[in-house]
């Protein structure tokens, strides 16, 4: 599957103050002041070479990514030792919620398939910050739970696609 979940246009000014990068990707647009103000605060930018993982199945998942130029694999391990492609996120996408959830590891891989820039957030922290803060614990989960079922439809899609090639 090669779908990329963006379903609208992203240019960022990646020239611009980081907090109005921030403020702009697609993720946290409307996001309150004071929560964009904490979410800088947890955030710095990031830069990833073609080939380069940004995560690995097992490793602990204390971190998030806001894309803003480049794509990332999603994969996994199949069987034979060979990877399998679950997705593909660009600009404009979050990539990693396991941070979020219990037992704050990975699920997947994630790997740059060309140059990557991203904004990085702290997941650990962020979620000390969430539990303290239930209003934009509430705000991040909203947002990352709309990611998740995107993701699920995507991945419906491919597998009802897969089974019916299969067919013919």
């Amino acid at each position: 599957m090669k779908e990329t979940t963006t379903t609208r246009e992203y240019l960022p000014d990646t020239k611009a103050p980081f907090a109005l990068q921030i403020a702009e990707h697609p993720f946290l647009r409307g996001v309150s002041e004071p929560h964009l103000k904490l979410l800088t605060g947890c955030a710095m930018p990031a830069h990833f070479s073609a080939g380069t993982f940004l995560f690995r199945e097992g490793d602990p998942a204390n971190r998030f990514y806001l894309i803003q130029s480049g794509s990332v694999s999603i994969e996994q391990d199949g069987t034979e030792m060979a990877r399998v492609q679950i997705g593909t996120v660009g600009p404009g996408d979050c990539l990693g919620w396991s941070w979020l959830f219990p037992p704050y590891y990975w699920h997947l891989d994630a790997r740059a398939i060309e140059p990557l820039s991203a904004l990085f957030f702290y997941g650990t922290r962020l979620r000390e910050e969430c539990e303290a803060d239930s209003q934009l614990g509430c705000e991040l989960m909203r947002r990352i739970t709309m990611v998740v079922i995107q993701r699920l439809q995507s991945t419906r899609r491919a597998l009802a696609d897969a089974v019916a090639a299969q067919k013919k």
